[in-house]
């Protein structure tokens, strides 16, 4: 796990956590747990139960699931679902989004972490990345299927080699009230923020950050050209003085 998801995920659970006043009742599913330099699971409190679910065996993992698209969980009986660097790796994540919405409680939350960005890293695939409205895309599609589901909030992360895009779900909407407190009250380094409750995104930005550092290096690489264009006009011109 990279710096940023371990840091977004210490953001999901300091801001969040609070709100489930009985942590010794409080479970916490994460998918695509296995534990590659850092797990959610160190950040998670102490007292939630956490469970690793994943479709192969390793470190971190409680369960292996024989299908993907199926969590062994019983209809709206889960607290939390986190998942953080494998939804990119889903073929179908939108099958894996349907299933998280099924076995959450009513007031119950999705973590998503997922790169906007980044090389390729097949785990045992790599198909997708994820931008702005992308959390709103999975809305319309829990809507389609008949869930009342809504985005407490979104953002892309900057910096970093993945920028992360981070986005908090809750099953039913009506819930909202529950959650008085959000991630971007603290967060500063992201980019194309949403909230449920702010109607415009915050630090808008259309081009991606990569886009940003090439016109800046071709800038540099102009501006170096034009420097050394000038230094030797002017060498030129105070040797030829000279002689």
């Amino acid at each position: 796990m990279h710096i940023t998801a371990m840091k977004n995920g210490e953001y999901f659970f300091s801001t969040y956590s609070k709100f489930f006043t009985d942590s010794k009742k409080v479970t916490v599913v994460d998918i695509g747990a296995q534990d590659v330099n850092g797990s959610l699971r160190e950040t998670c409190p102490p007292t939630f139960k956490y469970i690793g679910v994943d479709f192969q065996n390793g470190k971190g993992v409680d369960i292996v699931l024989k299908d993907p698209y199926k969590l062994p969980f019983e209809d709206q009986s889960i607290d939390i679902v986190v998942s953080s660097s494998c939804f990119e790796h889903s073929e179908m994540f939108w099958l894996s989004f349907l299933e998280i919405m099924r076995i959450l409680k009513p007031a119950g939350l999705f973590y998503l972490n997922a790169p906007s960005d980044g090389g390729v890293h097949k785990f045992p695939v790599d198909c997708w990345r994820f931008y702005p409205d992308s959390g709103k895309a999975l809305i319309t599609w829990a809507r389609r299927n008949n869930f009342e589901s809504c985005l407490l909030e979104c953002y892309t992360q900057k910096g970093g080699i993945w920028q992360d895009y981070v986005a908090i779900f809750l099953k039913d909407q009506q819930y909202q009230t529950l959650y008085t407190d959000r991630i971007l009250n603290y967060k500063k380094d992201f980019e194309n923020g949403m909230r449920s409750d702010f109607k415009n995104l915050i630090n808008t930005a259309n081009s991606t950050q990569n886009e940003r550092k090439i016109r800046s290096m071709r800038f540099k690489e102009f501006l170096k050209k034009i420097f050394l264009i000038n230094f030797f006009r002017n060498f030129f011109k105070t040797n030829t003085k000279k002689y």
